[in-house]
């Protein structure tokens, strides 16, 4: 557990080290804080139902350029090389670099909470949708910075890793979206596997075991999976 905190404490710090954390942060910012503001005065609805429904169409984007470089600048640099030196494990290190990414991305949320707190000066909040938006936020992000760490590890060039891991997050955000081109017996099947309806259930308020359990198996396989990669190309 030591060795897990001290990478995750390196990669975050890492993190703010490089221009490109303060390039993705601003866009971040930018983006979701349009949708928000252009709901507030364009519709005049005092809520965050739009900002949290279009989250996970913005973390697919996002969120791989975060985790790109965890494993892809290493193996150019030659730092990786380095870290397996170490008397860390395959799955230590996949686990440090993924809750450094994880951790990034709440802290991309923090200054989000400036939304609620707006809305409350104005008008009355709902605190069970606000809290679950920001819970599945976090489940999302995570979900998706395994899917990102896996991407990274299995090619050096950035790019290459950015593409991989936005097809991935895109992929479960939008198949849902596609269940009317499924066969009747796969739909169930197809819509579990989807990311965006977990995140939706959770983002109202509803805390279900299952929705939790999906989040948890995805970061699992990933991490996993990154882990084997390491393994095999080690």
């Amino acid at each position: 557990m030591k060795q897990i905190k001290t990478i995750a404490i390196k990669e975050f710090k890492d993190y703010f080290i490089s221009p490109i954390a303060y390039i993705v942060i601003s866009l971040f910012l930018i983006v979701t804080g349009w949708f928000f503001f252009s709901t507030f005065f364009i519709f005049g609805r005092a809520d965050l139902r739009d900002f949290f429904s279009l989250l996970p169409i913005t973390f697919s984007f996002i969120i791989p350029a975060i985790t790109m470089r965890l494993f892809s600048e290493e193996k150019n640099v030659g730092s990786y090389e380095t870290l397996l030196t170490m008397p860390v494990s395959f799955t230590d290190i996949a686990l440090g670099k993924f809750f450094a990414a994880t951790l990034f991305t709440a802290s991309m949320l923090v200054p989000t909470l400036a939304y609620p707190i707006f809305i409350s000066l104005i008008g009355e909040v709902d605190p069970g949708p606000v809290i679950g938006g920001y819970i599945g936020a976090i489940f999302l992000a995570a979900a998706y910075c395994s899917l990102g760490l896996f991407a990274s590890s299995l090619t050096r060039n950035q790019i290459i890793a950015f593409i991989i891991g936005c097809a991935l997050c895109f992929t479960l955000t939008i198949l849902d979206k596609l269940l009317f081109f499924m066969p009747s017996k796969i739909i169930s099947a197809i819509e579990y596997i989807g990311a965006n309806s977990h995140f939706t259930n959770i983002s109202r308020g509803i805390i279900d075991s299952r929705d939790i359990l999906y989040f948890v198996s995805v970061i699992f396989i990933f991490i996993f999976s990154t882990s084997i990669v390491m393994h095999e190309k080690n």
